[in-house]
């Protein structure tokens, strides 16, 4: 016998109005009945994993500091969009942000739509954001987080590998008065790519000295903001500053200039994204190119096959960002 949501109706009490928005996450149903509807639509079998024909492309916002206002992720929504297509998916787009008061109905929409899988980005993830992942009952892929004490699938950047290589790089340049221009929102890609740098320091028998450790905004105008009162108190600079990210190599870089210190004849930076304004800045940034299409690509793959299989195997993938050489690193003799 065919299940439709009378026979749903019909198992658990509730008018068919009410099966039908519970099932399609409309306002107005409460938690334990939509729970109860649901429970009931999964054991008689009218939600299957079969059913799966979209993919919510989730932007997860803590604060929206990271995400907000730069291109980095949506180029990476590109390739996921482009994917799909390839897949014979259908990619919708949701923000699901802590800030707002309806949030606990967002998330149970994200978790629990039986006819969709999920790619969440979870580059404002913390480690007490961590619930979010252990409520899912759909096929979802993490981009941009990981938790050592759970087991999903995700899709990363190798952030201490590529962070060592620039560091390795200012090294070879002749710099032995390396600094850390470090984001004050720590989300774990920045904790992994600062391991990394200390790491490269470490192996050249180099000291990092903490004057040289600066805090900045994680956007472009609160790190050009906060390089700048910075520099009005003098404090001494290093010959070479390794940036979290493009945002806050170019915020700084601006301070800099403006304060009359050159770069890179007094100063150098290295950044990472490789933004597509980094290489119209002055100077063009030496950065590292995350393959943000290919990270969006391969997070889809991974739903596909899930999809297709219904495995329960669970991968961590990562993918290594290329060293970009531009004009804002100088040789020391």
């Amino acid at each position: 016998m065919k299940v439709s949501m009378k026979t749903i109706s019909e198992e658990t009490g509730f008018s068919t109005a009410t099966v039908s928005n519970a099932l399609n996450h409309k306002p107005g149903v409460n938690a334990q009945t939509a729970e109860a509807v649901f429970a009931a639509a999964r054991k008689l079998g009218y939600l299957t994993e079969s059913r799966i024909s979209k993919v919510k492309f989730v932007i997860y916002k803590k604060n929206g500091v990271i995400v907000e206002d730069t291109p980095f992720f949506q180029i990476m929504m590109a390739g996921a969009e482009s994917e799909c297509r390839n897949h014979g998916l259908e990619m919708v787009l949701c923000n699901l942000d802590r800030r707002e008061e309806n949030f606990e109905e967002q998330l149970r929409w994200v978790q629990n739509d039986k006819s969709s899988a999920v790619v969440l980005l979870g580059t404002e993830m913390l480690d007490d954001d961590a619930d979010l992942i252990q409520g899912f009952t759909v096929p979802f892929v993490v981009i941009d987080y990981w938790n050592e004490d759970m087991a999903f699938n995700c899709v990363l950047i190798n952030n201490a590998d590529a962070a060592r290589m620039a560091t390795e790089y200012l090294i070879h340049k002749g710099h032995k008065e390396i600094g850390y221009l470090r984001g004050n929102y720590r989300i774990r890609p920045f904790r992994t790519r600062a391991s990394g740098f200390r790491s490269a320091l470490r192996r050249a028998k180099l000291p990092l000295k903490e004057e040289y450790v600066i805090t900045l905004g994680t956007t472009m105008n609160s790190a050009f903001e906060d390089m700048k009162k910075y520099l009005v108190q003098k404090h001494p600079l290093p010959t070479a500053f390794f940036a979290d990210n493009d945002m806050i190599a170019l915020g700084a870089m601006k301070a800099l200039t403006d304060a009359g210190i050159r770069v890179p004849e007094d100063v150098s930076v290295v950044g990472f994204d490789d933004l597509p304004f980094s290489s119209i800045s002055a100077p063009p940034l030496t950065t590292l190119r995350v393959p943000k299409q290919d990270m969006g690509r391969v997070a889809i793959r991974r739903i596909a096959e899930i999809i297709k299989t219904g495995e329960d195997l669970c991968l961590k993938q990562q993918v290594l960002p290329s060293f970009i050489e531009r004009e804002s690193v100088r040789m020391i003799p």
